[in-house]
């Protein structure tokens, strides 16, 4: 537990702080401690792309074995590929931007209308839920209109590429344990 601590102390002093590389919006709770643990495993990125680790599966059965064992040890690295992805997907569609601006100003502006009084409608105090349920139909025909649906096909279908493209071709990590195996003449 010092070790871990030791080490959260060297990291903040480079500037590499949990808190400030996590954005302020994910709140503190199931989410945080998820992305927390998933940045915490990432294996490093040196090993991940190193070309000289790429080659061909000699046959079925390692392919289905790279493939394994690849996704559960860059399992982490395999989650940063996909919001990349995300990301990517956001910042060239400028329809999608805006329909994400329209959702999320739509939440906003209900936050702030929660905090001064309870919005009621119709002789009925709505809820949480229902309010953001609310932001997402508001926003639906802007989200419709960017094409968010083929945005979202377009990433599946790209990180399934990526991932499994780096998982087939790359070459298996040695495991703690793990003998060399020879294979027969």
């Amino acid at each position: 537990m010092a070790t871990q601590k030791d080490q959260q102390k060297d990291a903040e002093v480079e500037g590499l702080s949990a808190t400030t590389l996590l954005p302020k919006l994910i709140p503190s709770g199931a989410g945080r401690e998820w992305l927390e643990r998933r940045r915490a495993t990432i294996r490093p990125w040196g090993t991940f792309v190193d070309q000289q680790r790429f080659s061909r599966p000699r046959n079925l059965g390692e392919l289905c074995q790279r493939l394994a064992r690849n996704v559960e040890y860059y399992q982490s690295n395999y989650v940063f590929v996909f919001l990349g992805l995300i990301l990517y997907c956001v910042v060239t569609s400028p329809m999608l931007l805006v329909a994400l601006a329209v959702f999320f100003g739509a939440c906003y502006i209900l936050y702030l209308r929660t905090l001064q009084s309870k919005l009621v409608l119709f002789g009925r105090e709505v809820s949480p839920a229902h309010q953001y349920a609310l932001a997402g139909g508001v926003s639906f025909p802007f989200f419709w209109l960017a094409g968010a649906g083929s945005a979202v096909f377009w990433v599946l279908g790209a990180t399934l590429v990526v991932i499994g493209s780096h998982a087939a071709f790359h070459q298996i990590e040695p495991t703690d344990g793990e003998e060399l195996q020879m294979e027969p003449v």
